[in-house]
């Protein structure tokens, strides 16, 4: 298939999935404590769509996603072609209903992504993709617009990004880089949107433990706009663990701090 081919795909599911989503949300009633582990009927669904539709239009390709499902059970997870699917990227975003939430489409070839869409089904913006290709945003019915990172050289006047903090607890990387302005959100998707379009410079990812469908699609726009994306040691981040596992972190930043905050961050780990 054609880079072509598989965007179109991508979007096609991505739009399918959101404009499911979008109904179940009108209508769901919040969870105001929704825990970090949440799953909703509603993940099942969008994945089940998504998926479906990818293995009607590429039956050779390999499936990887975060919800058990009946498509994903019956899929091949490797091969030369994968496709890597969050359903609902922060799905307590969606619980609670803070609008923060997105669906992530990535595409590995080779274990390497060559293609990410993130839709935020909340906001009717979708931002994509492809090697090669650029990065776009896309806003409801509108033309879609290039998008590139910051051009910020300071990391003093930086805006980082990153998943909500506990009240009144300054987070390590918040600690290490003194950015400027701190912006809280649920989904790395959104995340790595910001970064993409220049909203933010800097989003730290120091979990312990994430997963490929985390961050697969987001990685794609960030370095199709100019950026750079790392994990925690300044290597490349690699796909396709045993168990979809990312364990080493990922930093994704306009590229001229990257060096800087890789440093800042080494000096509190």
């Amino acid at each position: 298939m054609t880079p072509d081919k598989d965007l179109s795909a991508a979007l096609e599911a991505a739009t399918r999935a959101g404009e499911l989503i979008r109904r179940e949300y009108e209508t769901f009633v919040a969870i105001p404590d929704a825990p970090v582990s949440i799953s909703t009927h509603v993940d099942k669904a969008s994945q089940e769509l998504i998926l479906g539709h990818l293995r009607d239009r590429f039956p050779d390709d390999g499936l990887c996603a975060e919800e058990a499902t009946a498509t994903l059970a019956a899929a091949r997870r490797t091969g030369p072609r994968v496709w890597v699917v969050d359903p609902i990227d922060g799905t307590r975003g969606f619980a609670r209903k803070t609008g923060q939430f997105s669906v992530m489409i990535g595409l590995l070839v080779e274990g390497q992504p060559r293609l990410g869409v993130v839709l935020e089904p909340a906001q009717n913006r979708v931002t994509y993709a492809w090697q090669g290709g650029g990065c776009w945003c896309k806003v409801g019915d509108g033309e879609p617009v290039r998008c590139r990172v910051s051009a910020r050289g300071s990391v003093a006047e930086s805006v980082l990004v990153q998943s909500w903090s506990k009240p009144g607890q300054e987070s390590r990387p918040v600690a290490a880089v003194r950015p400027a302005r701190v912006v809280e959100t649920y989904s790395g998707g959104v995340k790595l949107a910001m970064v993409a379009r220049g909203e933010a410079d800097v989003y730290p990812n120091t979990y312990e433990t994430f997963f490929d469908w985390d961050v697969c699609a987001g990685h794609v726009l960030v370095t199709e706009a100019g950026g750079r994306v790392t994990d925690l040691a300044g290597g490349p981040i690699t796909y396709q663990a045993a168990d979809f596992s990312q364990r080493k972190g990922l930093l994704a930043t306009n590229g001229p701090l990257h060096a800087e905050v890789l440093r800042r961050l080494s000096q509190t780990t």
